[in-house]
């Protein structure tokens, strides 16, 4: 299995995807460190009505450390689908898979193997920026999240369950065809927990049961917005309710349930695609 691995990484390096997502990594940190700058230069002299409780520096704060988390969350998902999109369907229109299905490595190896290469280089990315972005509000905005490690690890499994959709549609779709789909539905994902977040705002319980259960079908959403809910966690009085209005202030899907049911979700999924991989005629 670690054949494979490194097989997926040096596929990965040979077509340049982490010098095109390591470029758009450097242009975001930049204009995210320059946009704190200038967000709490200008938020230091905002002056707040004493009868108007809203502390000022964490709504900013907050609302740019969930906006760097969609970012990231953006980019890890350009990386998961670039390096999965065309695992199973693109090898095999150009004759790589065959030699590489044989005994004892096998179709069940040959996809685990891939879906590890590709969830531990893009787990690993995430937190990076993650980290890298939270730091900078940090030292810049003098704030910190009220969960610092647990929203990087959130979203992290999130990019991992992209790699795991991905990689099932790459045994059904051509490499194109599966990294628009795969897009598409993250798309959706995103616009549902959007709609989430306005159902909740007005007090709508059926756009917000809608949102909830398209959350629960594309997991992914609601592990990101976990991860949203983590940072402010601790965060009450009227800030705390304006950073839950959204939609980058705060999450309200989240909890052991749906982290629980991300793992297996993900467990469905791989079982899924070997047994769609292994009746493939290659």
């Amino acid at each position: 299995m670690s054949v494979v691995v490194g097989y997926a990484l040096r596929e990965a390096l040979r077509r340049r995807v982490f010098l095109v997502v390591l470029l758009l990594t450097v242009c975001f940190l930049g204009l995210y460190g320059l946009a704190n700058y200038y967000i709490f230069r200008d938020v230091a002299s905002i002056q707040v009505p004493e009868d108007v409780p809203v502390d000022s520096r964490t709504f900013a704060a907050a609302f740019v450390d969930g906006m760097a988390m969609f970012a990231t969350l953006f980019l890890g998902v350009v990386l998961a689908v670039f390096l999965t999109l065309g695992a199973v369907g693109g090898d095999a229109e150009r004759g790589l898979l065959q030699p590489l299905v044989v005994r004892p490595l096998g179709r069940g190896s040959l996809i685990v193997g891939r879906f590890l290469a590709a969830a531990t280089v893009c787990a690993g990315y995430v937190l990076a920026v993650y980290l890298a972005a939270m730091t900078i509000t940090g030292l810049v905005g003098h704030w910190w999240p009220d969960r610092i490690a647990w929203p990087g690890v959130t979203l992290a499994c999130a990019v991992a369950l992209v790699a795991g959709l991905s990689l099932l549609g790459s045994v059904f779709l051509s490499s194109t065809a599966n990294g628009i789909a795969v897009f598409m539905i993250f798309g959706a994902g995103l616009v549902a927990g959007l709609l989430g977040t306005i159902g909740h705002a007005l007090g709508s319980a059926t756009i917000s049961h809608a949102a909830r259960i398209a959350a629960w079908a594309l997991p992914f959403e609601a592990l990101y917005q976990d991860a949203l809910r983590q940072i402010t966690s601790r965060t009450s009085g009227l800030t705390g309710f304006l950073l839950r209005l959204g939609p980058f202030g705060g999450g309200y899907t989240g909890g052991w349930g749906v982290r629980l049911w991300a793992a297996a979700y993900l467990v469905l999924l791989g079982g899924a695609t070997i047994a769609a991989f292994s009746r493939k005629d290659l």
